[in-house]
C-alpha cells in the first residue's frame, strides 16, 4: 500500500511540475516580446543618437561662423588703424 502512495505521490508531483510551466507558443511569445521590446529601444535610441550629432554639428557651425565673424571684424579693425596712420602723410 505505502508503495502504491509512493507511486501516485510521485507521479502527480511530476505532472504537476511539467503542467504547471508556461507552454512553447508561451515561451516563444515572451521571447518575441522581448526582442520586440530590444528593437524598439535600439530605434529610439539610434533616433536619439542622429539627432544629438546633428545639434553638435550645427553648434560647430555656428562657432565656425561666429569665430569667422570675429576674424573678419578683427581684420577690418586692423586695416582700418593701418589707413587711419598713413593718412596724415609726411609733414
Amino acid at each position: 500500500m505505502k508503495k502504491v502512495l509512493s507511486f501516485f505521490a510521485v507521479a502527480s508531483l511530476a505532472v504537476a511540475t511539467v503542467a504547471c510551466g508556461p507552454s512553447k507558443a508561451e515561451i516563444e511569445a515572451k521571447e518575441k516580446a522581448k526582442q520586440d521590446s530590444l528593437t524598439e529601444v535600439m530605434k529610439a535610441d539610434s533616433i536619439a543618437n542622429a539627432a544629438k550629432a546633428e545639434l553638435e554639428a550645427k553648434a560647430a557651425a555656428a562657432k565656425a561662423d561666429s569665430l569667422a565673424q570675429v576674424a573678419k571684424a578683427d581684420s577690418l579693425a586692423k586695416a582700418e588703424e593701418a589707413s587711419k596712420g598713413k593718412k596724415g602723410g609726411k609733414k
